[in-house]
């Protein structure tokens, strides 16, 4: 196993000093983690899970905090300070993370959130992180399939919907007419692949594709129905966001739902609502 500057690694304790344990570190060798992170449960001889980085000196050191994000990974973060250098952001553990100013989109300011991308300068060496998180997307094909549940983390927000970075680094869409309650930039959410577009861009819903989920859908209203006795007051005049809040899905989907019910048997439609047969 190779340790990575700004990720997270399961390393061996080798030895209890005043100021903490050194960690094997593999190809860094002795890896010091301060005594602040020590919990009872640790001793010379056990792995602990860590995330290896460089403190205010420059030092490879671990800690067992735990980073808004890794190299190769997005987050928003907020700015603690703005100095010469450039923007100084709080990403989860004692040492700042730098955004040089060449890595600015625009001028960012203390206090403020930001979407940025965290990167290993090969030059120096050092964690630094970008709001030109373009140009670390992937421009190759993607080797998604329509109905492919993945993570996605969110981007931006425009009027269309919102921008959405898979894992593997692709971007997308989710359209706002697939989301019914408030997303915020930074947010991580499941969704289902819907579209790959000509330009590799690709369409996200967060409902299932296809059958699966009608049967899903359907299952989870049965489901509510033998929890109320066998009757709900919803049916296809109910709200939009009503049906998102209790079911959880869209009422394009609950109608396509309900009617399937309906054709099995299993329910009867009525003015007030639903009934189980």
């Amino acid at each position: 196993m190779i340790v990575q500057l700004g990720k997270k690694a399961t390393l061996d304790i080798v030895k209890r000093t005043d100021f903490g344990f050194f960690l094997d570190g593999k190809n860094f060798g002795e890896i010091l983690m301060p005594k602040r992170y020590i919990t009872p449960d640790m001793e010379v001889g056990k792995p602990v899970d860590v995330f290896v980085f460089l403190d205010g000196e420059e030092r490879v050191v671990a800690t067992t905090e735990t980073p808004y994000a890794e190299v190769g990974e997005f987050a928003r973060m907020k700015v603690n300070k703005v100095e010469r250098v450039g923007a100084f952001l709080d990403w989860g553990v004692s040492k700042e993370l730098l955004v040089p100013f060449s890595e600015q989109k625009i001028k960012m300011e203390e206090g403020r959130y930001y979407f940025v991308y965290v990167f290993l300068d090969e030059v120096t060496d050092r964690l630094a992180a970008s709001m030109k998180i373009e140009k670390f997307l992937n421009k190759s094909t993607p080797n998604y399939t329509v109905g492919q549940q993945l993570q996605v983390i969110i981007s931006g927000i425009t009027d269309i919907g919102y921008k959405c970075i898979t894992k593997e680094k692709f971007q997308g869409v989710l359209y706002k007419n697939e989301v019914y309650k408030k997303l915020n930039v930074g947010d991580k959410l499941d969704v289902y692949v819907k579209k790959i577009r000509d330009d590799f861009k690709i369409d996200f819903s967060t409902e299932a594709i296809g059958y699966k989920k009608i049967d899903k859908n359907a299952q989870r209203i049965m489901d509510l129905l033998v929890k109320s006795k066998g009757k709900l007051p919803y049916n296809d005049k109910t709200d939009p966001e009503v049906i998102y809040q209790i079911f959880g899905f869209s009422k394009k989907v609950f109608k396509q739902a309900i009617g399937n019910l309906f054709k099995q048997r299993q329910i009867i439609i009525k003015p007030d609502g639903i009934e189980k047969v």
